[in-house]
């Protein structure tokens, strides 16, 4: 398992899973491994009330579409730090367990995961799906904590912000 031959990081393009791809890159670069990015969306979207149920799949296509072309983006700005990257989109509206679907499928080594850090009702609602990922997959899972990945870039723009201005 370890060195780690292939990661997976799930993407959600919140700023904790981009904080988290930034991981997931590094660790792909330090043990030359190749990165998978999966992005999962819903099986049943909320729809605005401007599309009517005739217009759904046309809608849906260009959720999917957007979702891809934001992915490529962020797999082609991998290149550059020597990290190869391909991406993946899943669809289900079990998210933690389409993530563990296709990390088993992929035969992932490791799963890089951000937590939202959602507490109370919150979580009990809507669950946890990086705790999912966890209990259910088979390959070693990093769990990075949304405030300590805040609290890290934080210290990164400072320490740059102060190299700046030496």
């Amino acid at each position: 398992m370890l060195p780690p031959k292939l990661i997976l990081s799930p993407i959600d393009f919140s700023d904790s899973s981009q904080a988290a791809l930034e991981v997931a890159a590094d660790f792909a670069a330090r043990f030359g491994a190749e990165l998978l990015l999966v992005h999962v969306m819903p099986a049943i979207e909320d729809l605005p009330e401007s599309v009517s149920v005739f217009k759904e799949g046309q809608y849906d296509q260009r959720l999917d579409d957007a979702a891809a072309k934001r992915l490529a983006d962020l797999a082609a700005t991998l290149a550059p730090k020597n990290v190869k990257a391909r991406t993946e989109m899943g669809t289900a509206n079990d998210v933690g367990m389409e993530l563990v679907r296709i990390a088993e499928h992929e035969h992932a080594d490791m799963i890089i995961i951000a937590t939202h850090g959602m507490t109370g009702w919150h979580k009990i609602a809507f669950g946890s799906v990086a705790e999912k990922v966890v209990k259910q997959a088979s390959c070693p899972v990093l769990v990075l904590r949304a405030n300590a990945l805040e609290d890290a870039g934080s210290e990164k723009k400072a320490a740059s912000s102060a190299a700046a201005s030496d």
